[in-house]
């Protein structure tokens, strides 16, 4: 057998099922390796798109999404998506072509240090310049990509090492582990401070977005009366019309939802990592008491300094605080009163009809349209920050945003990863048109691969985001502004189809007409951000509210 034939049989015996990447001459025994197996090679027609897609398959799965690149400019463009794999905790598995290490007569064509220059953005890199030891490194590299903190692993394979004849071998075997349990000692000094509190709170984060934690974060505030707030990558975790969720901390400033943690003496934290949302927001006098629960210990913020750390498995802490904490039912009058106020200010207020539509207008017709447990992905950019803010989420998972690495170009990806992962639901990509056209070409694969997808697309014909911040900091408008193809000529040219907004048209029944058209549909959308200056200040909800 080839090597490339053994380095096959190990991704399938790991369960693979979609390998993402674009082709290069260094990996080509490798690629006829896939051609002879279960796996199915999905051609991007860019390394980053490919490596966001990866990404995304291992949010949704929990299972190493795995990607692929040649050497040179191949793996540098692969860089961004493990980057936000790795700040994301999203388990991704890179695998980079490389010239042949014995007899290269190519000199330094395209040649870079590819490990050394992955070595930062990954959990663990390497080098293969044995093929022996090819099952030993896919097993290492897996069973690190998924552990917690899930993140970015790479393998370069060079050429020679990839062709040539060995000895028949096997995989090692994929062995599912558990994730122990946190110490006894520790959850009884958790539970300790839980009723010594007078008011806690919760935050739940991108750490806590599982299945499992859902089922036991739901059992936990209902024993407890306790209430909950999501961070954005963390939104669903709680279902929004729970009556005990307090929503999600959308922008960047203190907001209505801040109001509950202005209120509390004890944060409770669930998979909280400072890279998603600053603790500077919430702590800003560094005041509160947190305890931290989460598979591993904290990394310590000038602005988040746990007085407790939990570490091991959040779903069976939960489990073990619901217990523990049977007798211990906290007061739910005052932040109930928090709760209605704020869902009618962020959630039933009937936002301005206006042609083009504000922020807000989007995000309640969008809602209106997916269904509870459909997917919307959002790439970077101002509208980001409405949906987190105001589009109610029901399940984990669905609504799939970065605010890690937060790079624009990859919401198109992470909405047909989501699609192909759950083929039983409707995705809907939000994009704008400056992040939208660094990957559009990828319009291309979600129409090769049959995928119903829809992208509404946000156009400003700017630099919105960074157009903000710019008004913000009293500067002049200046260098944000660019042109625009025809998005719905754009869309048909790939063999998509391509809709409008326009005046008098209600967005609602564009999606409706979009969905009940198969295949990839792209709706070209103005938008008014006229309205941005809503996030600019701050927003406090008067404890008359809270009093009642």
């Amino acid at each position: 057998m080839k090597a490339s034939d053994l380095f096959v049989r190990c991704l399938e015996e790991e369960g693979v099922e979609y390998v993402f990447g674009v082709p290069g001459e260094e990996n080509l025994d490798l690629i006829e390796s896939l051609k002879g197996s279960d796996i199915d090679l999905i051609v991007t027609r860019h390394e980053q798109h490919a490596a966001f897609m990866a990404a995304t398959y291992g949010r949704l799965t929990g299972r190493a999404g795995v990607c692929l690149s040649t050497l040179g400019p191949g793996a540098t463009n692969l860089l961004t998506g493990i980057a936000y794999a790795q700040l994301g905790g999203m388990p991704l598995f890179a695998i980079t072509g490389q010239k042949a290490l014995r007899d290269n007569r190519q000199g330094k064509f395209q040649l870079i240090d590819v490990v050394d220059t992955f070595k930062p953005l990954t959990k663990w890199n390497y080098s293969v310049t044995d093929s022996g030891v090819i099952p030993r490194c896919i097993r290492h590299a897996f069973k690190l990509a998924e552990s917690e903190r899930p993140g970015a692993v790479h393998l370069e394979l060079p050429e020679d090492i990839a062709g040539e004849e060995i000895e028949p071998s096997v995989p090692q075997r994929r062995v599912t582990l558990r994730r122990p349990n946190a110490d006894e000692q520790a959850t009884e000094q958790a539970a300790d401070m839980i009723r010594a509190a007078r008011q806690p709170i919760i935050i739940y984060s991108a750490g806590a977005n599982r299945k499992r934690i859902t089922e036991q974060l739901q059992a936990f505030v209902e024993a407890t009366g306790l209430f909950a707030i999501g961070t954005q990558m963390g939104k669903g975790v709680l279902a929004d019309d729970h009556p005990q969720s307090l929503f999600c901390m959308g922008i960047h400033k203190h907001d209505y939802v801040h109001s509950a943690i202005d209120e509390a003496d004890l944060v409770i934290t669930l998979g909280y990592d400072v890279v998603e949302y600053p603790p500077a927001v919430w702590n800003s006098d560094k005041s509160k008491d947190i305890l931290h629960i989460d598979f591993m210990p904290a990394d310590p913020d000038e602005y988040y300094s746990p007085a407790h750390e939990v570490s091991g498995d959040i779903s069976n802490t939960l489990e073990s605080l619901r217990v523990a904490l049977e007798d211990t039912h906290f007061d739910v009058t005052r932040l109930a009163r928090l709760r209605s106020h704020v869902d009618e200010l962020l959630h039933k207020s009937e936002p301005a009809d206006s042609y083009p539509p504000t922020p807000q207008r989007l995000v309640r017709e969008v809602r209106e349209v997916m269904g509870r447990r459909d997917i919307i992905s959002l790439d970077n950019g101002i509208y980001k920050i409405w949906f987190a803010r105001m589009y109610p989420a029901f399940e984990h998972n669905t609504v799939l945003l970065d605010n890690a690495l937060a790079s624009m170009g990859a919401g198109l990806a992470a909405a047909m990863a989501a699609k192909m992962v759950h083929t039983d639901r409707r995705v809907l990509a939000i994009c704008g048109d400056g992040g939208f056209m660094m990957n559009s070409q990828d319009m291309e694969t979600a129409v090769r691969l049959g995928l119903d997808l829809v992208v509404l697309l946000v156009r400003d014909d700017a630099y919105g985001f960074i157009r903000w911040k710019q008004a913000g900091a009293g500067f002049e408008d200046f260098g944000m502004g660019f042109g625009n193809p025809d998005f719905v000529a754009y869309a048909q040219a790939y063999g998509a189809c391509g809709m409008r907004l326009e005046a008098g048209d209600s967005l609602r029944d564009v999606l409706q007409r979009a969905y009940e058209h198969s295949g990839v549909v792209l709706i070209d959308c103005p938008i008014d951000y006229s309205v941005n200056s809503e996030l600019d200040v701050e927003h406090h909800v008067d404890r008359a509210v809270l009093d009642g």
